[in-house]
Formats: C-alpha cells, structure tokens, sequence
C-alpha cells in the first residue's frame, strides 16, 4: 500500500487510517448514548439536583439496576468528551469531581422553555434511524427514497398511518418551532416589521405563527396545514387555522412564511409551492415576500462541525424524503425558475438561515 506523506512512516499512516475508519463506524455510539442519557433522565436529575452531582449521588438517583451502575461512569466518560456534561471540583469528603450540565445539554432538560427533548426522541427513533441502514439497498432499486425500501411506504403515509410515530414527529416539529421562532422573534424582527399577515404554511398546531403573534400583537397569522392536523384547532383575533394542500392553494396574506417545508421535497414540487405562495402575496413593491427558514449548505473549512452538520442532515433527508438541504446557487435557481426577482439571506440560526425571496 502506498502513501503520499513521507513525514510519516507508511506503518503509522495505516495505523491513522484504520483508527479513521473505527471512528467512522462506531460514531453512531454518540448519538445512542445521548438518547440512553435522555432515557434515564440524567439532564433532568443534574437539573433538579440544582449543582454538580457526583458518581455516586447519580447512581442513587438513576432508574437503573444497581448492579450494572459500574457503567455509569463509562456512558458519562463519553458524554463529557461529546460536551454534553462537564466534571468540575466540589468540596466533598468523598469524592472531589462532580457533573455539571453543558449548553448544549440545557437544551434537552425537559423543563426548559426552549427543550429540545423532543426533537432528539423523535430522530433517534428506531422507526427514523432504521431506514439509513437501507441507504444502501436504495441506491440500486428504483423505489423513491430509502424510507420506503425499509418500511414500504413513504415518510409522509408511514406517519400519517402510525399515531405514535405522527404525535412525537409533530412534538418535535413544536419544540424546534419554539426554539426557531424564539430567535427569530428575538434577533430578525426586521423580516416580520411593516406585515399585516402572514400565513404559516404547514404550521402544524401554530406555535411558530402563536410566537410571532405575540412578538408583533398588530400581525394576523394564518396558520396553512392539512385537514387532520388542524381539525379542531381555534383560533384567536389575530390567529385563524385553515384545512388545505398547499400544492392547491395558499391564503392571501402580506407574506408567506415556510419553515423547514421545502426541504422536505424535490426541485419540481418546491417550485409548484413557491408559485402558490407567489400567488398569494402582493407584489414586491407593494411589500409582498415569501420568508423561508432553511439550510444553505456551505463549504467552509473554518466550521468543520457545522459543514458536517449540514451534510448529515442533507443524508437524512435524502433517506426519510425526496427532497434535500441545498447550496445558496440551488436555492437562486428554484427562485428563479418559480418567478421570484431577487432574495436575501441572513444567516442568524446557526445551520439554518432566514431566507426573504422578492416577487
């Protein structure tokens, strides 16, 4: 075997490899761990416990069998090198380290306002995660997404015909809309100041549209999703629910807002929803604009964990759904092919960013 760098021994480059290629396989082992810490409960018990905890307070606290406790330390070993907890030094007569929660781990405490609990349940549940292990399978045979290959039918009819699977999609969907609408409400309020409406297309029960309402008390909202899902929704002065397909139609408003929708689908049916949401608005002069939040994928060296994030989310959605997270050029040519004049992007949502497209 030959290799390309002579500053190091052809012996420990192919020991950096294999070490590589253990790495790769056995990363799915974070995303396990993170849900078993869930699981137990471990974000909420450091929470309640209200400073860092130690092993053995832990172990009491957890719904564990006690006899397998020796692997507690194992599971937080790897969650503290993944930054979801912290050791820090306490004063104890026993032990000198406790467990301290993280950032990112405030966002999965179940008490949070902003909790992103759900979301994480929703995907690494087994019904989510089995179909990437057809990735594969569906690369060769000629059904329309891995999804199908592993249960037969797509995404959107396995969740519709599966109430478990519909109630924690739709609560993950909730917790993310609350975390979305939280920032933008806070850091993007130029994009909703001067709007009379606004319709929430494929806004599931309106937590997204209920925020912005309450960011701007003079905004009417429209919250567009599907019969079922908004059957017996009521409404209040400045929120109203309506039963449709947004492939048939959208309500007329100032603007138009889809979060996280067309990444959901492919080229053709994301320009068929932009000419419906165009169809809806005013035009641009007269200060009508479809908002979108979405990815626009990147090269960049510089955040190594947010390109990577971006990429395993476009593998994601090409396993689970026809559609795709999509380059800055992707997006100008679907705008540009359902009629829109210009757009701009402000990238203030970590991975994803709020798009304004210009009729």
């Amino acid at each position: 075997m030959a290799f390309s760098d002579e500053t190091v021994s052809d012996d420990q480059q192919l020991l950096n490899a294999r070490d590589h290629v253990c790495n790769q396989i056995f990363s799915f082992v974070n995303s396990m761990s993170l849900k078993c810490a869930m699981e137990l409960g471990i974000f909420d018990i450091i929470h309640k416990h209200g400073k860092p905890i130690t092993l053995s307070e832990l172990i009491h606290e957890l719904p564990i069998n006690k006899q397998k406790s020796h692997g507690v330390d194992r599971l937080m070993r790897l969650l503290i090198h993944s930054k979801f907890f912290v050791k820090v030094s306490i004063s104890n007569d026993d032990e000198k380290e406790g467990y301290w929660l993280t950032p990112a781990s405030r966002l999965l405490v179940k008490e949070e306002p902003l909790s992103l609990e759900p979301y994480v349940a929703a995907m690494l549940d087994p019904l989510m995660v089995y179909p990437c292990n057809h990735l594969g399978e569906w690369f060769k045979n000629d059904t329309p997404t891995a999804c199908v290959s592993a249960h037969g039918k797509p995404f959107w009819e396995l969740s519709g015909n599966n109430p478990r699977l519909n109630q924690f999609f739709n609560e993950a969907m909730a917790s993310d809309s609350r975390f979305v609408a939280s920032v933008i409400s806070r850091d993007c309020k130029h994009v909703f100041e001067g709007l009379e409406s606004v319709v929430d297309v494929g806004g599931g029960i309106g937590i997204m549209a209920k925020f912005i309402g309450d960011a701007f008390p003079g905004l009417k909202c429209i919250v567009l999703d599907l019969p079922h899902v908004v059957a017996g929704l009521e409404g209040t002065d400045n929120l109203a629910f309506v039963g449709g397909d947004m492939f048939d139609f959208v309500p007329r408003a100032n603007a138009v807002f889809l979060k996280r929708v067309l990444h959901d689908w492919n080229d053709e049916e994301c320009v068929a929803i932009l000419k419906k949401c165009k169809e809806a608005i005013p035009d641009k002069e007269n200060g009508g604009k479809v908002i979108l939040v979405e990815m626009v994928v990147v090269d960049c060296d510089d955040e190594l964990e947010t390109t990577e994030t971006q990429y395993l989310c476009d593998i994601q959605m090409m396993t689970l759904t026809t559609g795709e997270e999509r380059t800055e050029k992707q997006w100008k040519q679907l705008f540009s092919t359902a009629g829109f004049s210009s757009y701009k992007i402000t990238p203030c949502l970590g991975i994803r960013a709020v798009i304004e497209i210009f009729p």
